[in-house]
């Protein structure tokens, strides 16, 4: 089923961050949100996630479905490995070689039984990422994923989103057209105004 957005408008005091915004995310498939900063993007994203609601219109399609993230800021507990992080989210008929194939995949195998506390910005935020990419759901959504990461380790952070996600409704955010690009983005959504 396709995610829709419909005539949706959200506001946070006086700041109209959202006016009027439809779209459609189809189902299995990648769209790009994008848009310059302060436009609404992550609020679109909290939204889809119905960790907010929107002060006028509806989203369908998400109520139903098993959704994982990436937020901007890296959700993780920081007394915990990399490898209890992503622990907390995957079913448990996760294999311990999958988990090693997929530290392996974003360059992860030397550091994933340290705290995240002791972990880089970069490697942090490939521990978000394989968190949510290996968790139960049909539909990722991804604010700024390949925010921080330099071009070797994007790459092949790239190549797993793209193998993980083949078949699911992947969302995810950038200011970064050539990112719409490396992900193979089906559709674009383009948020091109700060109400």
């Amino acid at each position: 089923m396709d995610i829709k957005v419909d005539h949706i408008s959200k506001a946070y005091g006086e700041q109209q961050v959202l006016q009027d915004l439809s779209c459609v995310f189809p189902e299995g498939k990648t769209t790009c949100i994008r848009g310059r900063s302060g436009c609404g993007k992550t609020t679109l994203i909290r939204l889809l996630l119905r960790l907010d609601v929107p002060d006028k219109g509806k989203i369908e399609g998400v109520s139903d479905r098993k959704l994982s993230a990436v937020f901007q800021e890296d959700r993780l507990c920081e007394n915990l490995s990399a490898a209890s992080n992503i622990r907390l989210v995957c079913t448990e008929t996760i294999t311990d070689r999958e988990l090693e194939e997929a530290y392996k995949a974003v360059a992860l195998t030397e550091v994933w039984q340290k705290p995240v506390r002791e972990l880089s910005g970069g490697m942090r935020r490939r521990v978000s990422i394989l968190r949510a990419l290996l968790a139960e759901s049909d539909c990722v959504i991804m604010d700024e994923p390949l925010r921080g990461l330099d071009e070797k380790t994007r790459a092949k952070t790239i190549d797993y989103i793209l193998k993980k996600t083949e078949g699911k409704t992947l969302i995810f955010v950038t200011h970064e057209e050539k990112e719409a690009v490396w992900l193979k983005a089906d559709r674009t959504v383009d948020i091109l105004t700060k109400h």
